[in-house]
C-alpha cells in the first residue's frame, strides 16, 4: 500500500477519532524599495492592519501560495522570494490555531487593495501602526531585528 492511510466507515457505535490539526498559513513581507512594506487592513476579524497572506490550498506549494496571496491582497508581483521564519503560537490567530510561514520579498508594480484588503498603505519599519493584527507585530519585530543584524 506505499504507506497510503487508508478510510474506512466506523461501525456503528464505534467511536470515531477526529484528528485535529493546525491549519497552514503563509505571510509575505512585501518589501517597496526605497519606502517601506506593504501593509493591508483587514475586512474581516480579527481588524486591524496586516502583512499580507492567507491560507494555503491543498495541493499548493508555500511559494505558490505567498505569490497568489500577494497578488490576490495587493496586486503585486514579487521579486527576490525568501523563506525567513515559521510562527507556531496556538494563540497567535484569535480564530483558531495556525502555523505561519513567513517569506520577504521586493514587490513590483501598482499596489492596491484588493480581495479581503480593505485598504493598502506603505509604512517604513519604524513607524508601523498599533493595531497589529494577529502576531504581526512581533514578525515585524523579528524582520526589523534580522535586517539590523544582517542575517
Amino acid at each position: 500500500m506505499g504507506g497510503a492511510a487508508q478510510e474506512r466507515r466506523p461501525k456503528r457505535g464505534e467511536a470515531v477519532r477526529v484528528h485535529r490539526n493546525p491549519l497552514l498559513t503563509v505571510d509575505i513581507i512585501i518589501e517597496v524599495p526605497g519606502e517601506g512594506i506593504i501593509l493591508i487592513e483587514r475586512t474581516n476579524p480579527p481588524f486591524g492592519w496586516a502583512i499580507p497572506g492567507g491560507f494555503v490550498d491543498y495541493g499548493e506549494t508555500l511559494e505558490s501560495a505567498a505569490v497568489r496571496e500577494a497578488r490576490e491582497e495587493t496586486g503585486m508581483d514579487l521579486v527576490d522570494l525568501r523563506q525567513f521564519h515559521a510562527y507556531s503560537d496556538p494563540k497567535r490567530d484569535p480564530r483558531g490555531h495556525t502555523v505561519s510561514v513567513v517569506f520577504t520579498a521586493i514587490g513590483r508594480g501598482v499596489p492596491h487593495a484588493a480581495d479581503d484588503a480593505k485598504n493598502l498603505q506603505i509604512y517604513p519599519l519604524d513607524r508601523l501602526p498599533n493595531d497589529l493584527a494577529f502576531d504581526h507585530a512581533l514578525i515585524l519585530s523579528d524582520y526589523s531585528e534580522s535586517l539590523e543584524s544582517g542575517i
